[in-house]
């Protein structure tokens, strides 16, 4: 017979020095027993890493602790998981050291919520432990600031004994790690529930065996529901298609131009050449720009010229309805002869969001042989992305390059450089048909093609909330996604799968399958949430991950599910698939029934007939 204890939380001293070297509680308590058998290393479930303790009590039974210190073992990882190690635990151990403030916190808001759930279940006996003695005690005897800092970083008795009454465990205080404390003291509160727990089993133990060996019966074995589907979600491809703009005409409102002429070298965007870094914001006169050194604008500017009558023709403050949709492109003449040379793999680097620095590095060499060259033009990149003169070492390029830009999210719902505005629900969203082209196809098609919106300034959105259009125009900008609600993110899916963007509707497949997999069964039971009108929708708009998910997790859930007024809205083929992958599955209630009747049948004979 096996006990299974868990310990929770950290009892290490943070005001002691080698908090690394100091020993655990429970390697305290095991070194002071004769019983200590093994220490190893091993994994709950695949869940966590923990520390494995093996011992044997009394004798002859045997001791299993799982000592898991920290929090983030538990974080990230889904309910039935995380679960299991509490559920299947005899005892638990909540241990803090009274000198480790963030360590007491961990477990206030982190642990012990997630005992409250199992409490409410069933009874467990809990052991709250707080380990260290205080350097003032509970309340100081001086009141100077140095020691009312030093109290303010104690646990006082009183929070300890809160948290043993919330969860109707027994409260202890070792002041110290020596054999009395904790061997005697703790060890004997913790081998007093190890003997209740050891009866207990044996008493449920020789039940179940008399119960079994008088009546000949043998109750069913249920067996595992099947694992649910993974649902999957295809590699970003933002990067890839951003750049795919540059060179293209369509939607530019930049042409590059060498000195002196006006012949255009390459198209580019505003919007996304001022994503790039606040030197061309200034440079390309956007109000509202963060503070700019006037010498490094002085100093852009003598590399970049931008003509004034095209400034005007584009001015931001101009009403979209009082210009063209395909208005001239502003000219930009590059007065550099180096960056003329190299300005197609500048741009590349650019649209690419400014993180491939190694990439354009090389590009650069092999284009201009001298040495000198490359570092001239190295450092005007650097000067146009932003970057102090004192900070241009190459690692220092590379960190400020990928960290100086906001990219494409600055122009959100922002009337800079917009040339369409979205009118929803009578609300006007400004935008940016180069971004939108680039993100979704069929805004593409719609912008480039013969429809009215290709010539339009203002473009209707009907069947879709405020809410979800901006969300999803926010992905298209920033490749985020971050729904507020199951209800949300289907709203949001249903959008996605209307422009055809696969892969905001997998991000809303999975924040929707996580979000149910996260709710207990007495929440699944309870919820106004229609789990048979989600399963609906997701097979209208032709989400199969999320609809295949969702059969299969009704399935699991059958005799929730089965109990609710819409179970019978499903089609029969649907109703088919369920009752053959039901969990428990039909073959099982009926063996599980005629054991009950039998069973009954059996206790209400007389011994004697």
């Amino acid at each position: 017979m096996t006990v299974l204890i868990l310990a929770l939380g950290n009892e290490k001293d943070e005001t002691t020095q080698d908090i690394h070297d100091q020993p655990g509680l429970i390697w305290a308590y095991l070194d002071w027993s004769s019983s200590f058998l093994q220490l190893q290393q091993g994994v709950i479930n695949e869940f966590c890493t923990f520390t494995l303790y093996e011992a044997c009590v009394f004798g002859k039974l045997f001791v299993t602790i799982y000592d898991c210190p920290f929090w983030e073992l538990f974080e990230g990882r889904s309910w039935y998981s995380s679960r299991n190690p509490i559920a299947q635990a005899d005892i638990i151990v909540i241990k803090y050291s009274v000198n480790n403030k963030p360590a007491f916190q961990e477990v206030k808001h982190s642990f012990i919520p997630m005992i409250k759930k199992f409490i409410k279940q069933w009874t467990v006996p809990i052991i709250v432990a707080a380990v260290g003695a205080r350097a003032n005690g509970d309340g100081p005897s001086c009141t100077c600031p140095l020691c009312a800092s030093d109290k303010g970083n104690c646990i006082p008795s009183s929070e300890g004994l809160q948290i043993a009454r919330e969860l109707g465990a027994t409260y202890l205080e070792l002041h110290s790690l020596n054999d009395f404390n904790a061997g005697k003291y703790f060890g004997g509160v913790l081998e007093y529930f190890i003997m209740q727990c050891s009866k207990q089993k044996s008493s449920e133990s020789l039940k179940r065996k008399k119960a079994c060996k008088s009546k000949g019966l043998k109750p069913p074995q249920l067996g595992q529901p099947v694992k649910l589907p993974v649902v999957k979600i295809q590699n970003s491809s933002y990067t890839s298609e951003l750049l795919g703009l540059l060179g293209s005409p369509q939607f530019a409102d930049v042409s590059f131009c060498a000195e002196g002429t006006s012949v255009e070298l390459v198209h580019a965007h505003r919007v996304v050449l001022c994503s790039s870094s606040r030197i061309l914001n200034a440079l390309l006169s956007v109000q509202g720009v963060p503070h700019v050194k006037s010498s490094s604008l002085q100093a852009a500017q003598r590399l970049l010229l931008v003509k004034e009558n095209t400034l005007e023709s584009l001015d931001t403050s101009t009403n979209i309805k009082n210009r063209h949709v395909h208005s001239p492109p502003m000219q930009i003449h590059i007065l550099d002869p180096l960056l003329s040379r190299c300005l197609p793999e500048t741009l590349q680097f650019i649209y690419s969001g400014n993180t491939k620095w190694h990439m354009f590095q090389n590009a650069v060499r092999e284009k201009l042989v001298d040495a000198k060259d490359v570092k001239d033009l190295l450092e005007k990149v650097c000067l146009l992305l932003g970057i102090e003169q004192q900070q241009k070492t190459e690692q220092t390029a590379i960190m400020r390059a990928t960290n100086s830009t906001s990219w494409l999210g600055y122009f959100f719902n922002s009337p800079v450089f917009h040339d369409v505005v979205f009118k929803v629900q009578g609300v006007s969203i400004p935008a940016h048909r180069a971004v939108l082209s680039a993100r979704c196809k069929v805004m593409a098609a719609m912008f480039s093609g013969h429809y009215a919106e290709a010539s339009s300034c203002e473009v209707s959105i009907n069947a879709v909330s405020t809410d979800t259009f901006l969300s999803f125009l926010e992905y298209l900008y920033t490749d985020i996604c971050c729904p507020a609600s199951v209800l949300q993110a289907m709203a949001l899916l249903i959008c996605a799968e209307m422009y055809q963007v696969s892969r905001l509707q997998q991000i809303c497949e999975v924040y929707i399958t996580t979000c149910l997999q996260s709710m207990p069964s007495r929440e699944l039971a309870s919820t106004s949430l229609s789990i048979i009108n989600l399963l609906k929708k997701a097979q209208f708009h032709n989400a199969e991950q999320l609809s295949s998910w969702l059969l299969h997790f009704i399935s699991s859930n059958y005799l929730i599910f089965s109990q609710k007024a819409d179970f019978l809205d499903l089609t029969e083929e649907d109703q088919d698939f369920i009752e053959k992958h039901r969990w428990p599955s039909r073959v099982y209630m009926q063996d599980l029934a005629k054991f009950r009747q039998q069973f009954c049948v059996q206790k209400s004979c007389c011994a004697v007939m």
